[in-house]
């Protein structure tokens, strides 16, 4: 038989040795039946009366069809991806709050500098990209940050990951989008509002 998988789903697939069960005795076994679809409820009757007939006192435990035992061994790494979205949601919420708090602060700051380079002609586009560069910059180095603690992780992260891998091209870039995206709706309120700075009243803020 080809190597497979034994005790958990993440594991590499590993040589197994098969041996009589008179040579490898044990107070319980694990029977695998094969059915065909929708027959699994007749064959289960048969296999109950069939333990019946050797041994009336003859538990059947823990039956169950291999989507039902997959969806049990899947349960902690649900879990586990239940309680990492939440905790990544309220960080993605936190980074949001953050970059929108420090290009706020950082507009209202260069009131008088985005005032004079209005006056100077600057266009209502040159300053949406100049206050909207600074979130954006922000959000590039974070993910460049987050990026390499990633990798530096893999090994770790591949025991938490099942179907998907570690260092996943599609997964990696769809979050930093994910993450540039929040920082640019972040950034743009800020943005727009210092479009809106009167030149006259800039050039009088202290």
């Amino acid at each position: 038989m080809k190597d497979a998988k034994y005790d958990t789903l993440g594991e590499d697939p590993q040589p197994f040795v098969y041996t009589p069960f008179h040579q490898s005795y044990s107070g319980e076994m694990t029977l695998h039946i094969r059915t065909a679809p929708n027959a699994a409820a007749s064959v289960l009757a048969g296999v109950r009366r069939e333990v019946g007939a050797l041994d009336k006192d003859l538990p059947l435990l823990n039956v169950m069809s291999m989507t039902e035992q997959i969806g049990f061994s899947l349960v902690p790494l649900r879990l586990a991806a239940t309680v990492g979205g939440t905790l990544g949601m309220v960080g993605l919420l936190l980074a949001a709050v953050g970059i929108f708090g420090v290009v706020n602060y950082s507009a209202s700051q260069r009131t008088r500098e985005i005032g004079i380079r209005m006056a100077l002609g600057a266009q209502t586009g040159d300053v949406l990209r100049l206050v909207l560069r600074q979130g954006l910059w922000l959000a590039l180095a974070g993910v460049a940050i987050g990026l390499a603690a990633s990798f530096a992780l893999t090994r770790a992260l591949g025991s938490l990951l099942y179907g998907v891998g570690a260092t996943d091209p599609l997964v990696f870039a769809g979050t930093s989008l994910l993450l540039v995206g929040v920082a640019f709706i972040a950034s743009y309120q800020p943005a727009s509002r210092a479009t809106k700075v009167d030149p006259l009243v800039a050039l009088r803020y202290e």
